[in-house]
């Protein structure tokens, strides 16, 4: 390829003894509060995107496993519903602290197991300890109300419950802040948990999770990780009896058949899935600040967000000047190892997601794309890549490349930049530069999205805060209490105080 030669040595083998190791070490599942080791089980590798070392095995889950945990998680479910707010907080309060000690070894794993550098590794521990600190609060929440009736002599409360069983599958990119964003705030409500982290993450997104709930004193069944593919172990979960509600963080194709197939089971689905964010600079930005924000928004962990800023769409008068400005930060962006407390840009998860980012690249310049930066590539480490004379039907543009790849298209009127911004099946995040903020505040009302940041760019999320999409990029919402509406369900009991009047 290019110029880029990146050097990153493989990691020895995830030590089995290290303070957040299982008592069996990794190749194992926790299911009603013991672990499991693998056995007799398909293993699957875990392998570390810098190097490409095996860094450790985990069992891929059985129907029959699944099934154990889904019975497990029912059985503890019930008592657990009936212990006080102050109890359920107090065990997700202990497992903060656990973790908040744990964090050495816990940065290492992120790059390790993620590719995730020092900085972004940092960000999804604090991440991970807001949303848990919010979901304490979360218990004492799950109450009732009373409400006025129309008929006479008619007194009705309307109490919140929690669903029972919660099935979890998230992905590889958060692992740890998208697992516990949903298995904190369930615990919290009074339900259980089974979940199955992605299998190229299985420590940070399940493990890591168990143990610290674990040592907690969490009652054993309330949180099962089980392990494995998709095609098996995740299939399993989602089409079982037992859950009331299955989330799901994945791709929109995948989300599209988990959502139906928990419907077939009349389990409500939570889903957050892919995006197609903008990050439009209008004529009024100011540069310095939409410039910086682009540069965030783009390469932070590889560009492998599901609202990272995806394209970039910039008004015509000052799209020169943007573009070299961006490309210039670009460029002088630290590529390599992970284990460098100085690099920003680590490696990509693996080479399938690397040859689909590579190959966008590659299409759209053949259709007409200039690389002003980047573009190349070694092993599975991307250049950071600016590319200009871009349109909405280059590849780059058109399709979530969820890579370290800035397109940035031209608009001329307002109206031109909201018909780019919206023509996308996604609508999940994005951000609009401008020092007139009555301009500002029309285009985000404009932006089919979930979401929108003014003056800013869309990796934002605060765990207090709805957090989710339109169309292709989901259904319901995440954090506070739009989380705890999924996981409770409401129940109607009126008392009649005297006879009613019927009409017959």
């Amino acid at each position: 390829m290019s110029k880029l030669s990146v050097t990153a040595n493989p990691s020895e083998q995830v030590a089995d003894d290290l303070t957040i190791a299982p008592i069996t070490g990794w190749n194992a599942q926790y299911i009603d509060g013991e672990w499991i080791p693998a056995g007799d089980r398909e293993t699957i590798a875990v392998e570390e995107p810098s190097s490409g070392a095996e860094i450790g095995r985990i069992p891929v889950g059985t129907a029959d496993d699944v099934d154990t945990a889904y019975q497990a998680a029912a059985r503890a479910q019930s008592d657990w519903e009936t212990t006080t707010a102050h109890e359920r907080a107090a065990v997700i309060n202990d497992a903060r602290e656990i973790i908040r000690g744990w964090e050495d070894e816990l940065i290492y794993l992120f790059a390790a197991e993620s590719g995730s550098v020092n900085a972004k590794a940092r960000s999804e521990l604090n991440s991970l300890d807001a949303i848990m600190e919010v979901s304490e609060g979360l218990a004492s929440q799950v109450s009732g109300e009373y409400r006025t009736s129309p008929v006479e002599n008619k007194e009705t409360q309307v109490r919140q419950k929690p669903v029972g069983v919660v099935g979890v599958i998230t992905p590889w990119n958060f692992p740890f802040h998208l697992s516990m964003r949903v298995v904190a705030p369930a615990l919290a409500a009074g339900n259980a948990v089974v979940l199955k982290p992605d299998e190229q993450t299985p420590y940070l997104g399940g493990h890591v999770i168990a143990r610290a709930f674990e040592e907690a004193g969490l009652p054993a069944g309330l949180l099962n990780v089980v392990t494995g593919d998709g095609a098996q172990t995740g299939d399993a979960v989602v089409t079982h009896e037992t859950p009331r509600m299955i989330s799901f963080t994945g791709s929109s194709e995948v989300g599209r058949k988990v959502g139906a197939r928990a419907v077939e089971q009349f389990a409500y689905p939570e889903l957050e899935l892919g995006g197609n964010n903008v990050h439009i600079v209008t004529e009024n930005a100011d540069l310095d600040w939409a410039v910086d924000s682009g540069v965030f928004g783009s390469f932070t962990h590889q560009g492998q967000i599901c609202i990272s800023i995806n394209r970039h769409i910039v008004h015509e008068s000052v799209y020169d000047e943007y573009v070299e400005r961006l490309s210039d930060r670009a460029a002088a962006l630290p590529i390599g190892d992970p284990h460098e407390p100085d690099t920003v840009v680590g490696p990509i998860i693996n080479e399938q997601q690397r040859d689909k980012i590579v190959e966008f690249i590659a299409q759209s310049q053949e259709r007409g794309a200039v690389v002003e930066t980047g573009g190349g590539h070694d092993e599975l480490f991307v250049e950071p890549t600016v590319l200009s004379n871009v349109n909405q039907e280059m590849p780059v543009a058109c399709n979530e490349h969820f890579g370290p790849v800035a397109p940035v298209i031209p608009y001329e009127t307002e109206s031109e930049a909201l018909a780019i911004a919206n023509d996308t099946r996604y609508g999940l995040s994005g951000s609009v530069h401008s020092t007139d903020l009555s301009q500002a505040k029309r285009i985000a009302t404009e932006l089919e999205t979930g979401m929108v940041h003014i003056n800013d760019q869309p990796v934002n999320d605060d765990p207090n805060t709805p957090f989710g999409g339109v169309g292709a990029s989901g259904l319901g919402r995440y954090n506070g209490e739009a989380i705890l509406d999924r996981l409770t369900e409401t129940k109607w009991i009126s008392i009649q105080n005297e006879p009613r009047d019927y009409p017959y």
